[in-house]
């Protein structure tokens, strides 16, 4: 028996896949890119893994086959899938009971939600690598952190990074390094330098593949059940407590949210598990202009979108302003306007 790729269009295979996983209690991920499995002779999944991006995830061997070694076969198989595409950098989703399982095979732990799941990489150094680099921008006095997409900065973002530069002696803010929309990474992370250049004690990172990445919380920007988004903003949640720990900070700031429903979720775990590690996460009403309008990047998405970027012009700061009039912005602004939907889920 060999390992066959199963393709996201073929829905009769698909079922079969998820009728395997739901009897050893997992639940079929809605964000894959890629499946196989192993078949018996009668056409039905005996062992099956999926991936999505650099993530392995979705594992399941028959309860009347394991002990073949299918499994090893099935991770052999999704590596070099995933290398051949380029990802060289691997990460797994895994139950507690099967993260050593993985160990063997050269996976090393970096977070884990107690009793639901085991997140690892195939790098030693990876993530132990990562929080030496931060370590080298601590500075003396309370840290304070922010974690951001910007997408794009305003001057809710800009009033979210005022209130914690003065109210803290250093703050470090992660901006989301992945692209994840249409306004590229490179263009966010510029804006956003440019927006906080005045602040002196405001310390920028990239958030790597750590902190709300496609690997760590792909529900961010992908709808997900609630189940789902809520492990995963659990296991952001670790990873942020374990960088938090490497910088001495001691409070997280987050922007109150009314409309996502992600964003929202996560500020609701962050708030439930950060002080229990001894976190303060401090929660700030939006911003309001004095019409009462909600400062908001998805409502400026959606001005550009509909063509009228200016009814919008008043929620951002000079910098991003200038840039959107600028002609440099004319492919971003026209992949805005190709978006169906410009709105945070």
């Amino acid at each position: 028996m060999s390992v066959s790729q199963v393709y996201q269009s073929d829905k009769r295979a698909m079922a079969k896949i998820k009728a395997l996983l739901e009897k050893v209690d997992i639940t079929l991920d809605e964000h894959l890119d890629y499946s196989c499995a192993v078949f018996d002779e009668a056409g039905n999944p005996i062992a099956t893994g999926s991936a999505f991006g650099s993530t392995l995830r979705c594992f399941a061997v028959d309860p009347a086959h394991q002990g073949e070694g299918l499994l090893n076969e099935v991770i052999t198989h999704l590596m070099e899938d995933r290398m051949s595409k380029g990802y060289l950098h691997l990460f797994v989703y895994t139950k507690p009971g099967s993260a050593k399982f993985f160990r063997d095979l050269g996976f090393y732990p970096i977070a884990e939600v107690p009793g639901l799941l085991v997140f690892l990489e195939n790098r030693r150094d990876g993530f132990s690598g990562y929080l030496k680099r931060l370590e080298k921008k601590k500075r003396p006095g309370q840290a304070a952190a922010i974690v951001m997409n910007a997408n794009p900065f305003t001057l809710g973002h800009r009033y979210l990074v005022e209130t914690a530069a003065r109210e803290n002696d250093l703050v470090h803010l992660f901006l989301l390094s992945e692209d994840a929309g249409p306004i590229p990474a490179a263009v966010r992370h510029r804006l956003v330098r440019e927006g906080v250049a005045d602040l002196e004690n405001v310390v920028i990172h990239e958030t790597g593949e750590y902190l709300i990445s496609s690997a760590t919380f792909p529900g961010y920007f992908l709808k997900s059940e609630e189940k789902i988004l809520r492990t995963q903003a659990r296991l952001d949640t670790a990873l942020f407590v374990q960088i938090a720990k490497a910088l001495d900070i001691t409070i997280r700031y987050v922007g109150h949210e009314p409309h996502s429903v992600v964003t929202a979720l996560y500020n609701e775990v962050l708030s439930e598990a950060l002080p229990a590690q001894g976190i303060q996460c401090r929660v700030i009403p939006r911003k309001q202009l004095p019409d009462g309008r909600v400062i908001s990047a998805s409502a400026v998405r959606q001005a550009i979108h509909d063509g009228a970027p200016e009814a919008a012009a008043d929620m951002l700061p000079q910098s991003t302003l200038d840039f959107f009039r600028s002609p440099e912005a004319a492919p971003v602004v026209a992949a805005i306007r190709r978006e169906q939907d410009v709105i945070h889920y």
